[in-house]
């Protein structure tokens, strides 16, 4: 589980282009921006986001209750593997009880698979572009998330070290 930014400062990508030529690309210097907040199970692709307009625990926990709700069956448990952002360990955090969490060492982004997720949703969807307003920031969110299919998921997910041995 990870939460990205994206908005109106975007990322730049590199481009193919004609020999000799210099292409352009847009960058806003505008500070609007939402915030995507996602789950995913690397050994199957099945996956859990919300779109919000800030990062505080009370969208946190929000999350959680989405993620226990949706995805979780009555039998079912998660272990949510998380960094160690303050919201993440704040005393107001309501975990629901199908949910345990497990915080990273602190400055080991490297370790938690959907941050591939942000740089594939980054170069392949949301680099180069402007946006017009919080909406169009908003819909290419949920657009770029939506065509993230669980084998795709599974792909930039996997981890070795949370595989099961057989």
């Amino acid at each position: 589980m990870e939460e990205a930014r994206f908005g109106q400062k975007g990322t730049l990508t590199n481009v193919w282009t004609q020999r000799g030529s210099r292409p352009t690309a847009v960058r806003q210097t505008r500070y609007e921006w939402a915030h995507l907040f996602a789950a995913v199970e690397p050994a199957t692709g099945a996956s859990s986001a919300l779109i919000a307009p800030s990062l505080n625990t009370g969208i946190m926990n929000a999350f959680l209750r989405q993620l226990a709700k949706e995805e979780l069956g009555p039998r079912d448990h998660a272990i949510v593997i998380m960094d160690q952002a303050g919201w993440h360990r704040s005393k107001e955090l309501r975990v629901p009880d199908q949910i345990t969490i497990l915080l990273l060492p602190p400055y080991s982004p490297e370790l938690n698979p959907v941050e591939r997720v942000w740089a594939h949703m980054r170069s392949h969807h949301l680099a180069n572009r402007a946006f017009a307003d919080y909406e169009a920031i908003v819909d290419a969110g949920v657009d770029s998330w939506r065509s993230l299919t669980p084998e795709l998921l599974r792909s930039i997910c996997r981890c070795e070290y949370l595989e099961r041995e057989e």
